[in-house]
């Protein structure tokens, strides 16, 4: 049994920790604590959610610290949390839960592309969890189905794979609107007359699997 509100602690400046801030602070069920981050100019503007820090020993008590910074930092970042029986989650795809040094770990990974410019829907994201133990894997799915109507257990191996496969559907496919942007340039044509092609496919696969979705030269 989960008591609310659950008292959550933000760390990091992104796009991931200001969609998290955004959403929490909506929720009564949630207590969103604090947030740091080592430039506290990064999270000025998160202040009007709850008290920012850029100074990692003036941490407040938490349920749950989020840490949702880049990769090659969680660990180092993980293990200066002063708090030993605080539950420790990152954000990442590609990073293992075994990666945090904490005593009680976790993962609490929204798989979704952020950007701080554009809102996101959350309730049609996916977040996918991970935990040490039961208890705190039914704390996180509680936190976690407040947000969205998507959440599922994974571990380790099988985000790895979600993230490598997200990779390919956005950002290699933005690679490619990238390229197709500048053949349409040098031609005097705009990239708008490619938007309802592109909306096509995406709405294809909705339905479609991805091998009977495609079509012409990339079939022949």
């Amino acid at each position: 049994m989960v008591n609310f509100p659950i008292h959550i602690s933000i760390l990091g400046g992104g796009n991931v920790a200001t969609h998290l801030a955004r959403e929490f602070s909506r929720f009564s069920e949630i207590k969103l604590v604090q947030i740091y981050n080592r430039s506290l100019s990064k999270i000025v503007d998160l202040e009007r959610f709850t008290s920012i820090t850029d100074d990692i020993s003036k941490l407040k008590k938490a349920d749950i610290f989020i840490l949702a910074v880049s990769d090659d930092a969680i660990a180092k970042l993980a293990g200066k949390i002063p708090f030993d029986d605080a539950l420790v989650v990152h954000t990442s795809g590609s990073t293992p839960m075994q990666a945090l040094p904490n005593s009680r770990k976790g993962v609490f990974y929204p798989f979704q592309t952020f950007s701080k410019q554009k809102e996101v829907v959350f309730k049609k994201v996916p977040i996918l969890l991970e935990a040490d133990n039961k208890k705190d894997l039914e704390l996180l799915k509680s936190l976690a189905k407040l947000l969205s109507d998507e959440v599922q257990e994974v571990n380790s191996n099988q985000r790895k794979a979600l993230h490598i496969a997200g990779v390919f559907v956005s950002n290699f496919a933005n690679h490619l609107y990238v390229q197709a942007d500048r053949i349409l340039k040098e031609h005097q044509l705009s990239f708008d007359l490619l938007k309802p092609l592109i909306l096509e496919v995406a709405e294809k696969v909705q339905t479609l699997s991805p091998e009977l979705a495609q079509t012409g030269p990339a079939v022949r």
